[in-house]
């Protein structure tokens, strides 16, 4: 079935399934973190040809070489720059050997950017591009897939150089920071049509998502006539817990979202980061006699923007209502974007609906949005609602820590929530560092440390911080107890109040409720409502530090729009009542800037005009 003139017409007229995570899978298994994956081609093959073993075990019927960055750009980090001919030909000849002709075997190629801030020249990068694929094609592959490009500009010059070199088919995979659009700015729909010009074969998505979010790009994305669309998701994001990362998402689920994307018109569906043989067996099993579906291109109505004017009113510090009664904190995420009047609006109507502060992340989920800093203070000015910060560990060293909290100060900015961040390699500029010079037990110490008129190096200030600091707390974790400690360690750090991960069902309130009643600072209960079955998929499956209970997974089920959201507030409203029966802070976070949503939980619980002595809150 390998006769290498047959692969177009397989990818043509048939469903196939590809193989999953090289790289991830092989750390998996225990070899060094230091080790590059490509150079075991020469040190260990029987390794390479194991992996390449199982996922053909597993179903895959195409599987790519173990090649994605075996150029010498990369290769020349580990003083290998001259065994690139060499790794890639014996990449080659392993996976054939491995495939036994009972599957294709794919050349991988690599971006040279892979993800780093683009500083590169054309000229410079051709060469490479035109040394590796020489290799793979004269190694004897039956076709190319160039995958993870975060830049259409980098994957046309790859195009450019290795189209005139074969014609065997080409595969072209770009890799989504922002869903629906490259890192340079395009959309798919223009990046796959240019793609095409450029007389590549197929064109899909890989990396950095999950099946879900590629699920979504590609319902809003037109394929030109004539391609094949693949996708190779991650196996979800990767998230840390206890100083180790992982993908969430499980073999079953990575299955089931297969079917999804075969709907999209997908001829080959395999997997990236995080995936492993049991993820591409599922993946098997769920297409197993199923033919492909002809590619149906979406229509997209234009979404509407509504600006009304804004109105002023203010409020206490969040720690001295709460103290007092029912306090509720809203999280609304900064935009993405330079244009704030619709920020400023929703945040003015939270406002008015009865939120008693507005707390403003910092680069959530390490992608870039404006400011907390500037937002907060523009907040104050005009609105004169009460801004509360979020301090990620993660972007600013400790000099840049201590100055980012002396200008909060100098702003009279001065309710904060500290937190460690998610990694920069899950954001939009996974090439930046995270910086971590400190965790989020040590700076909650140091922020207090400027509240004693000493500053982070120990030298005594002329005047001394006025912080209220807060500590997240997640408690979706399959030990509750050491979780507990870890937030007592927080308490004792010198947090002043906790704010915890969205919970989804009263059960787990009333766990939260028991494990913390030893806590002598207030708790307030994150509430996130749904906006969507696909929504609570993606939170359930492919986020960490969140998961759903399959009670509201099977109301949630197939409801999307206007309707899911209605019945996301109804769930939110249900566990509300109960929380504002236990806990005086309430922590409502806004999904996808839907602040509507949150105003009208934020007005029930204002109705409803619950109010508990502190010493009830406190549990003394």
């Amino acid at each position: 079935m390998t006769h290498r003139s047959d692969l177009r017409a397989a990818l043509t007229d048939s469903l196939l399934v590809g193989d999953g995570a090289m790289s991830t899978y092989l750390y998996q298994q225990g070899i060094p973190v230091g080790m590059i994956a490509e150079e075991l081609s020469l040190s260990r093959p029987d390794w390479i040809e194991e992996v390449h073993r199982q996922y053909l075990e597993a179903g895959a019927r195409l599987i790519e070489t173990n090649t994605y960055g075996a150029n010498r750009e990369r290769l020349s980090r580990y003083g290998l720059e001259g065994k690139v001919s060499r790794i890639n030909r014996e990449s080659v000849a392993i996976a054939r050997r491995a495939a036994e002709g009972k599957a294709y075997v794919a050349g991988a190629v690599g971006s040279i950017n892979a993800g780093r801030v683009p500083r590169w020249s054309p000229a410079e990068y051709r060469d490479l591009y035109e040394e590796q694929a020489t290799a793979l094609l004269y190694g004897g592959v039956d076709g190319i897939i160039l995958e993870t490009f975060f830049d259409l500009e980098e994957l046309l010059l790859a195009l450019e150089v290795i189209r005139p070199l074969t014609d065997r088919p080409i595969l072209a995979q770009l890799t989504m920071l922002e869903v629906g659009r490259t890192r340079d700015g395009h959309p798919l729909t223009k990046a796959f049509s240019e793609l095409q010009k450029q007389g590549v074969d197929g064109v899909g998505l890989n990396c950095r998502v999950g099946p879900l979010q590629m699920e979504q790009a590609l319902e809003k994305t037109v394929l030109p006539d004539g391609l094949i669309l693949t996708a190779f998701p991650n196996a979800g994001r990767l998230g840390g817990s206890d100083g180790e990362y992982q993908y969430e998402s499980t073999p079953e689920y990575f299955g089931s979202r297969a079917k999804a994307l075969r709907q999209q018109g997908a001829r080959l569906i395999g997997g990236c980061c995080g995936t492993t043989p049991g993820h591409i067996r599922k993946v098997a099993e769920a297409l197993q006699g199923l033919a492909p579906i002809p590619r149906v291109n979406p229509k997209i109505p234009e979404e509407e923007v509504v600006s009304l004017p804004l109105q002023v009113r203010s409020r206490p510090t969040v720690v001295e209502q709460v103290r007092k009664e029912t306090t509720v904190i809203v999280e609304f995420d900064p935009p993405k974007d330079l244009e704030i009047d619709e920020f400023l609006h929703g945040a003015e109507v939270l406002h008015q609906a009865g939120a008693d502060a507005i707390t403003l992340a910092d680069n959530s989920m390490a992608t870039p949005r404006m400011s907390n800093m500037a937002l907060a203070s523009i907040l104050k000015s005009r609105t004169h609602v009460e801004p509360l910060v979020h301090i990620a560990c993660r972007d600013r060293n400790l000099l840049g820590q201590q100055s980012h909290l002396m200008g909060l100060h100098a702003l009279d900015i001065d309710q904060i929530l500290v937190v460690t961040g998610d990694p920069t390699r899950i954001g939009d500029l996974p090439g930046a560092s995270s910086i971590y010079d400190v965790n989020s037990f040590d700076l909650i110490r140091m922020v207090k440390q400027l509240n004693e008129g000493i500053s982070f190096s120990g030298k005594p200030l002329r005047q001394r911080g006025r912080f209220v600091v807060g500590a997240a707390f997640n408690p979706h974790v399959s030990r509750l107890e050491a979780a507990i400690r870890r937030l007592e360690k927080k308490v004792e750090a010198g947090a002043d109040f906790i704010m915890t991960q969205p919970i989804y069902d009263v059960e787990t309130l009333q766990q939260v409720h028991e494990a913390t009643r030893q806590i002598p600072i207030p708790i307030f209960i994150g509430v996130m409502p749904l906006t969507g079955h696909r929504n609570a998929l993606f939170l359930h499956h492919e986020l960490p530090g969140v998961k759903i209970p399959v009670s509201v997974m099977e109301r949630m089920q197939d409801l999307k729009g206007p309707k899911g959201r209605e019945i996301g507030v109804k769930l939110a409203e249900e566990l509300l009542d109960e929380a504002v029966s236990l806990f005086n802070g309430i922590y409502l976070i806004t999904p996808f800037h839907y602040w509507e949503m949150t105003a009208e939980l934020t007005r029930r619980i204002r109705r409803r005009g619950k109010s508990r002595s502190i010493a009830t809150l406190e549990r003394s």
